[in-house]
């Protein structure tokens, strides 16, 4: 019998690093019977940044031209005729989603302007959630965020850049005169 000895060895190489940069964004939803009040449901929920809205984060980051943030503003979504968002939505066009307020219930008096924080790794949060009071009963299914040259406070207002939109994935959410309810959002890239 002999003894044969043997070894093998390899070593591997990568040619380079690659990277994906991706918008994505998480709305968190928390309803109180009132203000200060008892809660009554909570859900966080992904949403969907809208192609109209990654161009215009890419246009002013990387042009270099001078731009004045107009808004952002939030709203909510209702579940009067809803079927889906779509990343092809814009402000103007959204066929699969109806703004909750004056005209679809729940009502409430006018979007909101969040405060963001300060940018870290990648990501930048509301300060302080966005406070709606609601003064019509209804049923809501998310949120959008609308910002950009037109953009405004008030409901219904096609004006703007839509950057973001989000439907609840537990079902939709029933809301009271009186509730409020505080939504916070992260975008992380």
């Amino acid at each position: 019998m002999n003894a044969v000895e043997s070894a093998n060895a390899s070593i591997g190489s990568a040619a380079g690093m690659g990277e994906v940069c991706q918008a994505e964004g998480v709305y968190t939803f928390r309803c109180f019977e009132y203000e200060g009040g008892p809660l009554l449901w909570e859900e966080k929920i992904d949403n969907l940044v809208v192609n109209v809205g990654k161009n215009l984060m890419l246009q002013t980051l990387l042009t270099g031209s001078a731009y004045t943030v107009t808004g952002p503003y939030m709203g909510l979504v209702s579940s009067v005729s809803f079927t889906a968002f779509a990343a092809t939505d814009t402000m103007a066009s959204h066929t699969g989603w109806t703004e909750a307020g004056s005209t679809n219930a729940p009502t409430f008096a006018a979007r909101i302007t969040p405060s963001f924080g300060t940018a870290s790794l990648g990501s930048i949060s509301t300060s302080t959630p966005v406070s709606f009071t609601m003064t019509g009963a209804g049923t809501l299914v998310g949120a959008f965020i609308v910002l950009g040259t037109g953009a405004v406070s008030t409901l219904m207002s096609t004006a703007g850049t839509l950057l973001s939109a989000g439907a609840f994935t537990g079902g939709n959410q029933p809301v009271n005169s009186g509730n409020v309810v505080q939504v916070t959002y992260t975008l992380s890239v």
